[in-house]
């Protein structure tokens, strides 16, 4: 019973995670966005102390169920284990801790944050791990799914279904997603649970946490026959069946053993009211002190909290319309509510939700080392509407703070610059004036050019022969949203471009 109310709440999380890193219309994170609130590393990185606090005591009273419930790349490794075990049954076998590389990718892992390297941190959280790989793999075929039914309801007058964009948001990002979802196959195929035993940051905090468990499955040595079918079916490979003996801080609560084992010599029962002696570990590896390490990492670990905290270009189809280039901007932007370009560094874990729930295509992945995967704004596909939160409204780890439209329409995250020389006016001598007429905050104005210029059929015109409106920006009143770049006509690249700004300010 116990391990069906785990594969139920299991399913429904996973599926409902998933489905934030897919849906594109920006609903479901109405209703199931607190999934991604709930997940340790971005709890732990804004600091909500409420979820940690839920966290720490699931874990001290039933074991590492947030592993095996909560977490989707944990949930994730379970299916491929279950696949696989439909091919081989029994596939599993006992193998002690690798302690030295749990501790040292939980202290590489520390480090990083701590130096700001988020980059190497983001690679192996696992949330943000699982987060690459649904909105880099599952969300295209999910899109391209919706765009063929979008296709045959458009057949039958029925606009159920409406045609999205599919396109490549960042190539490093991909590849890295693609490495990681077959690694993960492959040792999940094999090997059960070996990633969140030996290189998951959270898995081996949580494990230091398990081994204190109220609750547990605990060996009745006076019913077991030695048989091991425990121990062949634990994806966690902690059971030592010939010694009675199960390493608590790798396992996951996932239950099998317990339905697996026959004789009922395996219950999930109190810590005080253990069977038998010999059920604990004693004689486990002396050299081990379970308190110390706890109590060393958990203060490790607060130490780290604490210091946390310090459009489619198309014109009717008569002719194909060049894409826009990015410009080289000198200082990238982030999102409204980031509040800076330091602090989305630090607190952003690069799990890719905001980028997948960004409803405009402005959001994508960082190729900056030092910010890679983390989300920049760009505006060759869209621009960042005013009335849009939605960013600011998923974001679970604090680096894009929750904001207003109010709020969003006084926050300039950088300011617009005006490239004399792609302006149109001035290169084919006709009125344009796009740029003015779409600004929102009505940073910019038309004013008469005077001085010459030099059509691109070469001709040398004057001011006599026609007034040309060229645009004059106030940058004190933009804030950045990148409509007046995106809607340049000019091509390859805008005659008007946003430049970030280290710093949001408000106006």
């Amino acid at each position: 019973m116990l391990r069906k109310i785990r594969i139920v709440a299991a399913t429904i999380c996973f599926t409902l995670i998933t489905l934030l890193f897919l849906d594109f219309t920006g609903t479901l994170h109405l209703w199931f966005g607190w999934l991604a609130k709930i997940q340790f590393l971005p709890a732990v990185l804004a600091l909500n102390v409420g979820v940690v606090a839920f966290l720490v005591i699931l874990t001290l009273l039933f074991g590492r169920v947030y592993c095996s419930v909560i977490c989707p790349l944990g949930v994730f490794q379970d299916i491929v284990s279950w696949i696989s075990g439909k091919r081989k049954k029994n596939q599993f076998r006992y193998s002690p801790a690798i302690s030295w590389l749990r501790y040292s990718m939980l202290a590489l892992f520390i480090v990083a944050l701590l130096a700001g390297f988020t980059a190497i941190a983001a690679l192996i959280a696992p949330y943000s791990a699982y987060g690459r790989i649904a909105s880099n793999l599952f969300a295209p075929l999910y899109q391209w799914g919706n765009n063929l039914l979008a296709y045959f309801a458009e057949r039958i007058d029925s606009y159920a279904f409406y045609s999205t964009d599919v396109w490549l948001k960042s190539i490093p990002t991909f590849i890295i997603a693609l490495v990681t979802f077959v690694s993960l196959i492959i040792l999940a195929w094999k090997n059960g649970r070996t990633y969140c035993n030996t290189i998951c940051p959270v898995g081996t905090v949580l494990g230091l946490l398990s081994r204190f468990s109220l609750f547990r499955p605990v060996i009745d040595t006076t019913k077991c026959n030695g048989c091991q079918s425990c121990a062949r079916n634990c994806k966690a490979s902690c059971i030592d069946a010939k010694n009675h003996i199960i390493d608590y801080s790798r396992c996951v609560a996932c239950m099998d053993c317990i339905e697996k084992c026959r004789q009922g010599a395996i219950r999930y029962i109190p810590r005080r009211k253990t069977i038998s002696e010999s059920v604990e570990p004693a004689h486990e590896d002396k050299k081990e002190n379970p308190r110390r390490e706890f109590l060393s990492f958990a203060g490790l670990l607060a130490g780290t909290a604490l210091l946390k905290a310090q459009e489619k270009k198309v014109d009717g189809g008569l002719a194909v319309i060049e894409d826009k280039k990015i410009p080289n901007r000198i200082t990238p932007i982030t999102p409204p509510g980031s509040l800076s370009a330091s602090n989305i560094a630090q607190h952003c874990t690069a799990c890719q939700l905001c980028i997948s729930a960004c409803p405009n295509q402005v959001l994508r992945p960082s190729g900056n080392l030092m910010t890679f995967m983390q989300p920049e704004m760009s505006y060759e596909r869209g621009y960042c509407r005013p009335e849009c939160t939605k960013c600011s409204e998923v974001c679970p780890t604090g680096a894009i703070r929750p904001i207003t439209v109010a709020e969003k329409s006084s926050i300039q995250i950088g300011h617009a610059v005006w490239v004399k020389k792609n302006c149109i006016p001035l290169t084919d001598g006709v009125d344009c004036g796009n740029c003015a007429r779409h600004c929102p905050v009505g940073a910019i104005q038309m004013v008469p050019f005077h001085g010459r210029h030099r059509h691109r059929g070469g001709r040398e015109n004057s001011e006599q022969d026609k007034t040309i409106m060229i645009p004059v920006i106030n940058t004190e009143r933009c804030i950045g949203c990148g409509t007046c770049e995106n809607l340049c006509p000019a091509r390859p690249f805008s005659a008007i471009y946003v430049e970030g700004h280290e710093h949001h300010r408000i106006i």
